[in-house]
């Protein structure tokens, strides 16, 4: 959890739990060489919160170590989860402002064998899956739980012993709130009737769960380093590749996608079975938000990212020259130049060429606009643009960021795809424009990739 020489947030509410982890903190502070800062959340729900707030102040105080108090507003949330829940986003959000702030490598929090216990079961009762019985984490990402070996009854010993003082929060003795009524009722019922070591099984389940979880989730970090393109729209993955593999696999690689994008990766239950529907069916496009974040299916691909991407704006392209499409990462550059006889046509998708004497000195390049219509090179007769894109395997999200040359009205280009029928190289043309696509000093668009593995 920790290996010495960092600065550590310890998270005070003022019970025993994190009474007794701030102590023990402190007391191995000076071996370990760790800096070691205090946070307090006041959530002001209680008329107990000042008072808790001035307890944790005097015992920082006493030991000497820096304390943070942060008053936070608690919202009431989505009512299936209530205000507890609401409270617990605005902690942890405190605590990594607080983090931030100071730069502290850890948030330790004081989580004991009694909190992993309650959490598997509460969890099994609500019928959760392998993520939800792997219960809570030892360490993982900024926060680390040093006490999650640890039973309640040893900390409040701890402290008694040592003549420390700590302060009950009476809401968790409330059980019209479902932790409390495990606490209180349920595990202490099971423990006397069933099994006297019923919490040490519970931990000993959730470790091994955890374990299964935590080799899931490495093996979905490999496939999407293997399957996956990082792009600046997101993560771009192959459809099917990614239904070829096990379905808990296909579906947590697409959870490490949106991990690595800054979402938590957690969904409730129907997000989740959204999640493996959008997976499953190719029948028709499918579209998942979860925090933030989309998760859509269009043709062959698969993409996780922000919900908008940046649009293509309109742009005058006076050739030759070169113009910049910073909105999707490309540049297009044209050059213009006499005729060699030994010239040879490009065959490429990127570059493209043109009599130039048969186009205006300028161009222009837009996104598409409902109606276009689009005559290809070698093609019979024009068509609508959008089922041109479809069959070119474009995906959704980008079909409104594709470059279109235009030449007095007349689309010449659908760059990166195919040259329209304007402007052929003829046996008496003399001059020739080519018109290059090629990345920005920020990278291509996702667009970019799909075009190459077509």
């Amino acid at each position: 959890m920790l290996r010495g020489g960092e600065t550590v947030l310890a998270a005070v509410s003022g019970g025993a739990d994190s009474v007794a982890l701030l102590h023990v903190l402190h007391s191995l502070a000076g071996e370990w060489a760790w800096t070691l800062h205090a946070v307090h959340v006041h959530h002001g729900l209680r008329p107990e919160a000042d008072a808790d707030a001035a307890f944790v102040r005097d015992l920082c105080a006493q030991l000497g170590v820096a304390l943070h108090v942060e008053r936070v507003v608690v919202r009431q949330g989505p009512p299936w989860e209530g205000l507890e829940a609401e409270a617990r986003r605005a902690r942890y959000r405190a605590f990594r402002d607080v983090a931030q702030r100071i730069g502290a490598h850890r948030v330790a929090t004081a989580h004991t064998a009694d909190d992993q216990a309650e959490t598997v079961l509460m969890r099994l009762l609500e019928g959760a899956g392998p993520r939800g019985l792997a219960g809570i984490a030892r360490a993982r990402g900024l926060y680390v739980r040093p006490l999650l070996d640890v039973r309640r009854a040893q900390v409040e010993a701890y402290l008694r012993g040592r003549g420390v003082p700590w302060v009950d929060d009476q809401s968790n003795f409330d059980t019209r709130m479902l932790r409390n009524r495990i606490r209180h009722e349920v595990l202490p019922f099971l423990t006397r009737v069933v099994e006297p070591s019923l919490v040490e099984r519970l931990c000993r389940s959730a470790t091994l769960v955890r374990s299964m979880v935590e080799g899931l989730e490495a093996a979905a970090v490999r496939e999407l380093r293997r399957l996956g393109r990082e792009e600046a729209g997101g993560w771009v993955l192959p459809m099917p590749e990614l239904g070829s593999l096990p379905r808990e696999l296909a579906a947590e690689t697409v959870r490490q996608a949106a991990r690595a994008l800054g979402h938590p990766g957690s969904m409730r239950g129907h997000a989740q079975r959204a999640l493996r529907r959008l997976l499953v069916s190719a029948s028709t496009p499918g579209v998942l938000r979860a925090g933030g974040l989309m998760v859509e299916r269009s043709g062959r691909w698969l993409r996780v990212g922000p919900e908008r991407l940046p649009s293509l704006r309109s742009h005058d392209f006076p050739v030759p020259g070169e113009l910049s499409l910073p909105e999707i990462g490309l540049v297009l550059e044209a050059r213009s130049f006499p005729r060699h006889e030994r010239y040879v046509m490009p065959r490429g998708t990127q570059l493209v060429a043109f009599d130039a004497d048969a186009l205006p000195p300028r161009l222009q390049v837009r996104p598409r606009r409902r109606g276009d219509r689009f005559a290809p090179f070698g093609g019979p007769v024009e068509r609508r643009l959008k089922s041109f894109l479809i069959d070119a395997g474009v995906p959704r999200w980008e079909r409104e960021r594709v470059p279109l040359l235009e030449a007095a009205g007349d689309i010449i280009w659908v760059a990166g795809l195919r040259r329209g029928q304007a402007a052929p190289i003829r046996p008496e043309t003399r001059r020739i424009l080519e018109v290059t696509l090629r990345a920005g000093s920020s990278g291509g668009s996702p667009l970019a990739g799909v075009r190459r593995e077509r």
